[in-house]
């Protein structure tokens, strides 16, 4: 069953053109990679994707509706949630204060409810912290779970941001750079971490990621983006033989 639909999708920024009719599909149960060149137009379509920005063509499907139909915080609601680059956080809240946050998108209470400790609203907010510390655990930050963000290291908060995604339940997973500056060990242990979100959990995955060794070993499939076209899609064993891959990303020899 095809989750992600991307169309003829194509963004103008001015006379610049970031993503010039890109088309492909990520079926649920999916671990597809977004990869290619620096300014190839992968953080642009995520951004059309979660409706930060407007396509100026082609549309975006997610189980057949059109993203371009749906308010930004529809989207959430719709099952997807994103990680990104430069992770964006509460740096004054602690680990389960930020991960809480990405609960509020299944709770039924409005402003004023959590403004007034009504008997549900209290419950609510209770289920809410034990889902929250579920995926704490999950990821591995138990014994951080009351600790600011601002004091831990920046591996640890990329893990605090996924268990903010992770919280949701979301159907579609986007991960911006999972792997972006982090140390080898923790490349090694993110990867881990990914295999056993997508077996474990059941989630689809899309990501965007530039470490080469951590895609090939976890994506069932790769689409190539440069300067804003796709020029390959297939496995990663079939897009590292590609020819415009080799020489548009991964060098030639």
């Amino acid at each position: 069953m095809t989750l992600l639909d991307v169309r003829e999708l194509g963004v103008r920024f001015g006379g610049v053109v970031a993503l010039d009719r890109v088309s492909f599909t990520v079926d649920a149960g999916e671990v597809v990679a977004l990869i290619g060149p620096n300014g190839a137009g992968k953080t642009t379509l995520f951004n059309v994707i979660t409706r930060v920005y407007r396509p100026s063509s082609g549309s975006v499907l997610v189980d057949g509706q059109p993203v371009s139909r749906m308010p930004p915080h529809h989207v959430v609601r719709h099952g997807l949630a994103r990680t990104f680059q430069n992770v964006a956080l509460f740096r004054s809240m602690s680990v389960l204060e930020n991960v809480i946050v990405g609960d509020h998108t299944r709770t039924r209470s409005g402003w004023l409810e959590s403004m007034i400790p009504m008997p549900g609203t209290v419950r609510e907010e209770a289920k809410a912290r034990t889902r929250a510390m579920e995926m704490i655990d999950f990821v591995g930050l138990g014994d951080v779970a009351m600790r600011p963000v601002a004091a831990l290291p920046f591996g640890t908060q990329k893990r605090v941001e996924l268990a903010r995604a992770l919280v949701s339940k979301p159907r579609l997973l986007l991960l911006d750079e999972p792997a972006g500056g982090i140390s080898h060990e923790e490349v090694d242990a993110t990867a881990r971490l990914l295999r056993r979100i997508h077996d474990e959990l059941g989630m689809t995955v899309l990501l965007v990621e530039h470490h080469m060794a951590f895609v090939m070993g976890i994506s069932d499939r790769v689409v190539v983006l440069d300067f804003g076209r796709k020029i390959a899609e297939g496995s990663p064993g079939e897009v590292q033989r590609n020819p415009a891959v080799i020489e548009a990303y991964l060098g030639a020899a």
